[in-house]
């Protein structure tokens, strides 16, 4: 079943506009649902993942995830009050941003879900990291055979990180049927 991301969602093909890709983004960021993104809530997703993945949280992984994430919350929190709304992350994201602090940041997720620090995530770990982020895990085969584009079971990191990039700043993303098809 196919389901929109947003009510107004703009489906462009194998896309959808910019904004509707943003709001999807905050969404997931906003765990809560208030229609903002604490500073908590941001700096949770480090916390998670190392509990999630059994990591302790001393080790250097977590807390150089903690401080790449303390890093892209004060960058989005535009008007510096612990309190990101879709406004501020709406002009803040795009690829400058991603490249300049979010890729950093998510390749940090990446490596702490790289159990075997191979470079690369199976299945397995791929499908871990998707529902730490707050993306459907139903859809995780999906979203892995579309960035596993040599068949080898495995995606690699740069892989990874460049779907992202895409998404948040053209709306584009060889994941999309995964981001907007449930179950």
């Amino acid at each position: 079943m196919r389901v929109n991301c947003h009510s107004s969602t703009v489906k462009r093909g194998n896309s959808v506009d910019v904004m509707t890709a943003r709001e999807h983004i905050f969404r997931m960021l906003d765990t809560d649902g208030d229609g903002v993104i604490s500073r908590r809530e941001y700096l949770a997703r480090p916390e998670r993942a190392a509990a999630e993945l059994g990591r302790d949280s001393n080790d250097p992984l977590v807390a150089s995830a903690r401080t790449l994430h303390g890093r892209v919350f004060d960058s989005m929190d535009a008007n510096g009050d612990g309190q990101v709304t879709l406004d501020e992350y709406a002009a803040w994201a795009g690829a400058g941003t991603f490249d300049d602090v979010c890729r950093e940041a998510l390749g940090s997720l990446f490596d702490l879900a790289d159990t075997d620090g191979d470079g690369a995530l199976d299945r397995i770990e791929f499908s871990r990291l998707r529902g730490i982020l707050g993306n459907n895990t139903d859809n995780a085969g999906m979203a892995f055979d579309a960035l596993d584009t040599d068949g080898d079971g495995r995606v690699d990191r740069d892989e990874y990180l460049t779907a992202i990039r895409t998404y948040v700043s053209h709306g584009t993303s060889p994941m999309y049927d995964a981001l907007v098809t449930s179950g």
